[in-house]
């Protein structure tokens, strides 16, 4: 009996003012938050590595994602050939392995 008298009880109380759009507006929120601060930022870094790789040229030092270090020798599509010292090797590389470019004239202080 005592079941029954409580489901009759919480039966006809009121739901709370605004409950749905209380539960929602937070998420709504984040959804901007999360577009500023992760995918704007990684996409302005995208958009300058592109940019560097779209302006490397001849000559340029430039370091791979692995850590290889070397002088380009040759562009061709999607391939780099750099020179990697003390030996003078040779090695094709992925234009996209490229993580970061010196040029020419700001690399003389090495």
């Amino acid at each position: 009996m005592r079941v029954a008298t409580s489901f009759a009880l919480l039966a006809g109380t009121p739901a709370p003012a605004g409950g749905g759009l209380g539960l929602i507006l937070p998420l709504l929120l984040m959804i901007p938050l999360f577009y500023l601060f992760l995918m704007r930022p990684q996409q302005k870094r995208q958009k300058q590595w592109q940019q560097m790789l779209a302006s490397i040229k001849t000559g340029d030092r430039v370091t791979t994602a692995g850590g290889i270090r070397g002088i380009i020798l040759s562009i061709k599509d999607d391939v780099i050939i750099i020179r990697v010292a003390p030996d003078n090797l040779k090695l094709e590389v992925a234009k996209n392995a490229i993580a970061s470019v010196t040029t020419q004239d700001a690399g003389s202080g090495s």
